[in-house]
């Protein structure tokens, strides 16, 4: 069962969104929250799996109530899907940055919403098409070549920087399992100590700051 905490200013939108997941046999509403501070307060009271969390909110936003939540949730940390009306709201990259698991738009399709909200309790990234063209094409105006191992990055290891390296081009830890040819749990322990050492918490922050790094540079089209 997946619970689920859901954030948004407007009453009706909100109570659409948990009259929609309480048909879901296996989702379970947890709460309700009408802005960024009580969405804070409910989601390190109930502790959700994932939080339905519309990005624009009245006095704090939803990227700022994401940074809040997920830096003192702790160990068990939910999963944050941002909801937004525009696909390329401006907030897009500072939510990757703040740990956002993915994002859908206000008015996707009901079977989209809920096949979002199973991704991201699975520990999988959401990023539709337009969103993820934004984020390319945002580290596509930067300076040419970086070194293949910055700095920033000298404290993994060999593996941990091709782990990486897999995960910034959306690689799923299946495909990476095979391609290193070790198993998805080995993937896994790499992944969660690089982003240990990283100070990162999200599949999405470790895609940043392979850009951010140089690790990983967009294709130019």
């Amino acid at each position: 069962m997946t619970s689920v905490l859901v954030v948004d200013d407007q009453d009706l939108v909100r109570a659409g969104f948990v009259a929609l997941l309480d048909a879901v046999p296996d989702v379970h509403v947890a709460g309700e929250a009408r802005n960024g501070l009580e969405a804070v307060e409910k989601a390190l009271d109930l502790r959700p799996d994932v939080i339905l969390m519309d990005i624009r909110l009245p006095g704090l936003d939803g990227v700022k109530a994401t940074e809040r939540i997920l830096a003192q949730a702790g160990p068990e940390k939910p999963n944050v899907l941002m909801l937004t009306v525009f696909d390329l709201d401006e907030y897009v990259y500072t939510a990757l940055r703040a740990g956002a698991a993915g994002f859908l738009l206000k008015d996707c399709p009901p079977e989209t919403l809920i096949a979002g909200i199973h991704a991201v309790a699975r520990g999988d990234m959401l990023f539709g098409p337009t969103i993820t063209r934004r984020l390319v094409e945002a580290f596509t105006q930067g300076p040419p070549e970086k070194p293949a191992a910055p700095p920033a990055l000298t404290g993994l290891t060999e593996r941990e920087l091709e782990v990486l390296r897999y995960v910034g081009t959306g690689v799923p830890n299946s495909d990476i399992a095979r391609s290193l040819l070790v198993s998805e749990a080995t993937v896994k322990t790499h992944l969660n100590r690089l982003m240990t050492k990283l100070g990162i918490s999200s599949r999405a922050q470790a895609v940043v700051v392979a850009y951010e790094t140089g690790l990983v540079r967009p294709r130019n089209s």
